[in-house]
């Protein structure tokens, strides 16, 4: 399976046990298993503990029994969210491999508050190194409320903004970690001199807000776009379908309530019992058909962790002792749960949902549900009603979710293809579709954000429609009906994206929680409290959105859009973009064989490289002259050199790769540019002639000089300088250096005057040397201290691992750990203490020309 370029393996149950046990026998993760996928659904107990084992009793042969433990340069977490309980195998199995990973990226699109416990959870497992334990989280997230409330004011720009985010900045300093990290901090206090000075232009406090944001405790270890940020793609259209409960249905659903008073009476303080009955209530609201095998599950404990996972409900799973002290009461309902007539009005609802959609042009439906028994229901009564539907929930492996996925695209003429995908939480995550603008909320959690992630898997760019429609199938007397009308109706959460703040959300979902779950409540009260809580966010979510869309203000700029903008543009380079690159590999080409010849064929994206053997024999002579690198791109390239085949699908256009996987993905990584521009002759001193129109620069005749400078220090960077003879134009000149033709220069002008520019050039380079070694080492002083409190940190884990222990072999091999990590930290102390010593920028003059403004 390819990711990220490389080849991976994906490993089902049977590969997994057996690396397990390889690894116990020869001490190596076996070889041809080095770059692995390995579904969360794999990682159980048994894989953990070995069979039969759990955490009291190990039998030695599980995945935490490796000793040594196999070693991982690098550790994905996909949708790492779900490791965020504790009380997980899925927790237990990721620490472990990040425990033993030179590196680990954790990625998920579900939002987490900052602050919260879930978010302590994943960076103690991320960087247990910085993060040693809720404790000293707290204290590092103890400056961001601070920080957030400067950035607010910054965006507010009430009178005497700067003297209220100034003090907002102390408050942040006077925090114990602030006075640590921040007071001695030079980005911070050069944020915190300029606001104080009370001398900000508009333009500086844009750069500001994006400036103090940076300074927030987690902005390190944690890269986070928010949904709101990026903007509206489309109009979202809610609807509501009500299917009331038939009579014997309403039976059952107050035989449920019975049960649940019956039950607690006897396991009174329970927790899990008391989250099991919560989840028996929502699965009645989301399909009363469902109950009956979810009962059956429960007492012939067939519990699949990560199936309740999925209905976020592990917390639910009840213990095995507490199953005996329930059972008569689960059989009495479970009885009647069987006979409960077949007529299923909101089944019904659905079908005439499905028959409308196959009218239309775009018939696609995407359906979710918490719930798996739910989904197993529905697909069964849609098939035998000849829908052509697939279903894909945790279970489904990787291979099996994109061919449906593909399937799911296809257009209703294909044999193949498949009109209503029904999912799970979890298994709509990884892929896209946003070719379906329709989906049906069979049930809904209880978490407003999740039904945010729902919406958004079509409500994201590359939706074709103008409109999304947005089905919510309700079930009036439910308390999900309840949260529904009360709630989520009124903040708007079907709408638009959802403004506030994640911490606001988290608030929400958590009252809604205990206010659904104090059983103490009538179902008045209950509505009361909701239609309370709901109020009383909404009115902080309006001034949290009143104070993001004060941002217009300045120029019309909407700052998160304009700031995604110009991260990227400054991410981008013209000199690499597929255009540019089309056009050096072209001249390399044409330099090699002739200038009258096309080797790239093609007006579209999708093109054909054609060579012949003899030309493919000389691009694979400068292909060995490369440095030699191990990977999939550099093996593709050498094997088709010396092949007989002569052409070669490849694009230049990244949406060109993504629809056409098989052809060659030509960028500046690949060794055919690395070819093109290790040959790419350069005579020194060139001297251009050019002209450009432009508004920006009086008209006339300039003369410029391009110049290399190579920065040394902390990090290295090579940047072309432009130089001008006009101090009007120097500002401008790499943008019009893009848009400029090739001109001919009447004879009479005089060649550029270097010596002019040399001068001008002499000055700049000598204020940004100095500017550059003053930031080099306040930079590498501030670091020095990071990393001093941070080895600190990794030594008093490791002394902790190694005095757990009693075997000599593991104590030695601790203890190597440790003298491994000093050594790893007087390293980096010398590469700071030698970057600060050698900071310079050298400077090389490479081109000269004359530039004519129109």
């Amino acid at each position: 399976m390819k990711r990220f370029d490389e080849n991976f393996t994906p490993l089902d149950g049977k590969i997994l046990r057996y690396c397990i046990s390889e690894t116990h026998l020869d001490g190596e993760w076996p070889a041809q298993y080095q770059k692995v996928i390995i579904p969360y659904s794999l990682l159980d107990k048994t894989l953990l503990f070995g069979p039969g084992g759990n955490r009291k009793r190990r039998n030695g042969k599980g995945l935490l029994d490796l000793d040594p433990a196999p070693h991982f340069d690098l550790v994905i977490v996909d949708e790492a969210h779900h490791i965020r309980n504790q009380n997980t195998a899925n927790h237990d199995a990721v620490r472990f491999f990040c425990e033993h990973a030179e590196a680990a990226v954790f990625l998920t699109a579900t939002p987490i508050q900052l602050g919260s416990h879930d978010l302590f959870v994943l960076l103690n497992v991320l960087r247990p190194d910085l993060i040693l334990d809720e404790e000293s989280f707290n204290d590092m997230a103890e400056p961001n409320p601070f920080i957030n409330r400067a950035v607010d004011v910054a965006r507010a720009q009430t009178q005497g903004w700067t003297r209220q985010a100034a003090t907002e900045l102390n408050k942040a300093v006077a925090t114990a970690w602030g006075q640590s990290f921040l007071k001695d901090n030079p980005e911070f206090q050069r944020i915190q001199r300029h606001i104080a000075s009370g001398r900000v232009t508009p333009e500086e406090r844009v750069q500001l807000i994006t400036d103090m944001e940076a300074q927030h405790t987690f902005s390190a270890i944690i890269n986070r776009t928010r949904r709101r940020d990026i903007g509206e793609f489309t109009i979202r259209q809610p609807q509501t379908v009500k299917v009331e409960l038939s009579a014997d249905q309403e039976e059952l659903h107050d035989a449920l309530l019975k049960m649940q008073e019956d039950i607690f009476r006897t396991l009174h303080g329970d927790r899990n019992v008391k989250f099991m009955m919560t989840t028996l209530r929502r699965q009645l609201a989301s399909c009363l058909y469902g109950l009956e095998p979810l009962l059956e599950d429960i007492l012939h404990r067939h519990l699949d962790e990560f199936a309740w996972a999925e209905a976020d409900a592990v917390d639910a799973i009840p213990n095995e002792e507490t199953i005996p002290q329930m059972q008569a009461q689960v059989e009495q309902v479970l009885n009647q749960a069987k006979s409960v007539s077949s007529d299923d009005l909101k089944l019904a609802a659905l079908r005439r949902i499905v028959r409308e959609r196959q009218g239309l042009r775009n018939n696609k439906i995407m359906l979710f549900s918490s719930f798996r028994h739910t989904l197993a229901y529905l697909y069964k009564h849609l098939s035998a009603d000849g829908v052509r539907v697939g279903m894909i929930h945790g279970g489904v492996p990787d291979e099996e979710r994109l061919a449906l996925r593909n399937r799911f695209e296809r257009p209703e003429t294909a044999d193949d293809c498949i009109d209503v995908m029904l999912f799970s939480e979890v298994g709509c995550e990884g892929l896209d579709y946003q070719f379906c603008d329709c989906i049906v909320n069979y049930d809904l959690p209880w978490n407003p954000m999740k039904i945010e992630q729902r919406i958004g898997r079509i409500d994201r760019r590359g939706q074709k429609s103008e409109r999304v429609t947005i089905i919510n199938l309700i079930t009036p007397g439910t308390v999900d009906a309840d949260i529904y009308e009360r709630c989520f109706l009124r903040i708007g959460v079907f709408e638009s994206a959802l403004g506030g703040t994640e911490e606001i959300l988290g608030e929400i979902t958590t009252e809604i929680q205990n206010i659904a779950e104090n059983h103490a409540l009538s179902r008045e009260e209950r509505k009361e409290k909701l239609q309370q809580l709901a109020d009383n966010q909404i009115r902080l979510m309006q001034e949290h959105e009143t104070l993001e869309a004060q941002q217009l203000e300045l120029f019309s700029i909407h700052l998160p859009d304009k700031q995604i903008e110009r991260d990227v543009e400054n991410a981008t380079s013209f000199w690499l973009s597929a255009h540019s690159i089309q056009r050096l590999v072209t001249h390399y080409l044409q330099q090699h064989f002739g200038r009258d010849r096309e080797f790239i064929l093609g007006e579209k994206p999708l093109k054909t490289l054609r060579l012949s053997e003899e030309a493919r024999n000389t691009l694979l002579q400068d292909f060995r002259e490369l440095s030699r690198e191990r990977s999939p791109l550099y093996r593709e390239w050498e094997d088709w050199l010396k092949s007989a085949i002569p052409h070669l699908s490849i694009t230049f256009d990244s949406e060109c790769k993504r629809q056409h996987p098989e052809a060659t993905f030509i960028v500046p990584t690949h060794p055919l540019v690395k070819q093109a521009a290790a040959r790419l002759k350069i005579e020194p001193n060139v001297f251009a002639q050019l002209k450009v129109r432009t508004r920006h620069v009086p008209a006339g005749r300039y003369d410029f000089a391009i110049y290399q400078w190579q920065f040394h220090g902390i990090k290295g960077n090579l940047v072309l300088k432009p130089v001008s003879s006009s101090a009007a134009l120097t500002p401008h000149l790499n943008k019009l250096l893009e848009k400029a033709t090739d001109t001919r220069i009447r004879e009479s002008d005089s060649p550029p005057e270097r010596e002019s520019l040399e001068t001008a050039h002499q000055q700049l380079w000598a204020e940004a040397r100095e500017e550059h070694q003053r930031r080099t080492r306040e930079l590498a002083n501030h670091r020095k201290k990071n990393l001093s409190t941070s080895h600190q940190k990794r030594i008093a884990l490791l002394e902790n691992q190694r005095d757990r222990v009693n075997d000599a072999n593991i104590r030695r091999m601790r203890q190597s750990e440790i003298a491994n990590a000093e050594a790893d930290y007087n390293r980096r102390i010398q590469e700071l203490d030698d970057a600060m010593r050698t900071a310079d920028i050298t400077a090389e003059a490479v081109a000269y020309g004359i530039l004519e403004v129109e």
